[in-house]
């Protein structure tokens, strides 16, 4: 994991990423803590086009337990709450 303190950012600007971006990710550390993450477009639009992905999925999922009947209907949102707070259990 490449990391690199907010400070030096604040001291030499971008150009403080630009050689590490190269291998990965970069985090940067402030108040001894991971802040933020910076990461190329190629990078972004990788983690949005997987985010996209994985909920169209969960999607085609859901509309399958529908056409097979594995769904169950409630009366009301307080009974539906109930039943997940009954299966987390």
């Amino acid at each position: 994991m490449n990391t690199i303190p907010a400070q030096e950012i604040k001291r030499r600007g971008i150009a403080a990423v630009d050689g590490m971006i190269a291998t990965g990710d970069v985090h940067v550390i402030r108040n001894n803590k991971p802040e933020y993450v910076v990461l190329t477009e190629a990078r972004y639009q990788e983690l949005v086009a997987e985010a996209e992905e994985a909920y169209v999925a969960r999607v085609k999922a859901s509309l399958e337990d529908v056409k097979a009947g594995r769904v169950r209907k409630f009366a009301s949102a307080d009974e539906l709450l109930k039943a997940l707070d009954l299966d987390g259990e």
